[in-house]
């Protein structure tokens, strides 16, 4: 029986989103197959033994304890062990269901080929690309697609003249902004932006979360998503397509995401067969400029222009309420069954550099 360490917290913003995710997860997988060891990080970033609560959901805000027993990854190959010393025997596959920094970013993914592990979804390269909206950006905008326009802003140069920073900050203000961090998801530290003292705050408010921000334009346009799947014969799917209506909020923040039930979910959702024939094909074609392998699901904006990406997610939530799992439940994949194929398509990539 294969053994999958189940990989989940995390010391970013997004922890007690991981949490959640990692429940549904671990709810999917077919226990007759596979032996799971469920692997949490704190919030200060150890590793510990730490079992799944069945109970968990956001609005307790689940985290993983700091008492729990250490655990020692095998840099250079071997068995996973306890701090105590006890080996917990060979893991065949980590299953990394983490967000935000330190988790999608490559960090964990570089970590795992160290061990000499395989792991679920986007290697090294990609992981940390489309971590960095910013440079994901240029990159996306290179192979052709459409992305919107932004003024970038490092931390060093606003303590070094804020003034000026702002000054160029400001000519993305037609009439509103948005200011988000490069670096950062589920629209942590992210505002829209009305006038100049907002600009400032909202800036000095991305910055705490990253060193660089996007002082981007407001894409109007309907909120749509669809889901990548690659599959083990190398064979990349993508999903139907979803849409987020957002209500009594002025855009889909971390609050409509997951706490106040003010965005509905629209699954599918209605677009002709050539908005999602293009749909489907942009998703495919971020998906190989950014070199991703496994999933991902891709985010665009609808305009009476076309589609203008937003973002490529390589680890996408898998709550109970997410948009990647509900898309390929309407497309004919239930959830079992797509745990099953990311697992199957991880076990085949294997520990190789990606």
């Amino acid at each position: 029986m294969l053994r999958i360490a189940l990989l989940y917290g995390g010391e970013s913003e997004e922890h007690s989103v991981s949490c959640v995710s990692a429940l549904g997860v671990r709810r999917a997988i077919d226990n007759d197959s596979y032996e799971v060891i469920e692997v949490g990080i704190t919030k200060t970033g150890r590793f510990v033994l730490s079992p799944i609560d069945s109970e968990w959901q956001l609005a307790v805000s689940p985290e993983v304890p700091e008492d729990a027993p250490e655990l020692i990854w095998p840099v250079g190959g071997g068995e996973l062990r306890m701090a105590s010393g006890i080996s917990l025997g060979k893991i065949d596959l980590v299953f990394p269901v983490l967000h935000g920094p330190n988790g999608e970013d490559g960090s964990i993914q570089g970590l795992m080929q160290l061990c000499h592990i395989p792991y679920v979804g986007n290697g090294v390269m990609a992981s940390a690309l489309a971590m960095d909206k910013a440079r994901a950006k240029a990159v996306l905008s290179n192979a052709g697609l459409s992305v919107a326009k932004d003024v970038r802003i490092t931390r060093a140069n606003y303590l070094l003249d804020p003034a000026a920073q702002l000054e160029k900050a400001k000519t993305m203000l037609s009439p509103d902004c948005f200011v988000k961090p490069s670096r950062s998801g589920s629209s942590v530290g992210v505002s829209l932006a009305k006038s100049e003292q907002d600009l400032k705050i909202a800036i000095e408010l991305a910055l705490s979360y990253d060193h660089t921000c996007l002082v981007e334009e407001r894409i109007l346009g309907r909120e749509v998503e669809c889901s990548v799947l690659e599959k083990k014969t190398g064979e990349v799917v993508v999903s139907l397509a979803g849409e987020i209506i957002v209500s009594g909020r002025e855009f889909y923040d971390y609050e409509a995401k997951y706490l106040d039930g003010s965005a509905e979910l629209r699954v599918p959702t209605d677009l002709t067969n050539k908005e999602l024939g293009e749909m489907q094909d942009l998703a495919t074609r971020a998906f190989e400029a950014l070199g991703c392998q496994g999933l991902a699901r891709t985010d665009f904006f609808l305009t009476k222009d076309g589609f203008v990406i937003t973002e490529v997610n390589t680890m996408p939530g898998f709550t109970p309420i997410s948009m990647y799992p509900a898309l390929w439940g309407a497309s004919g994949i239930s959830y079992p069954t797509l745990i099953e194929h990311l697992i199957q398509t991880g076990i085949s990539f294997g520990s190789d550099p990606r």
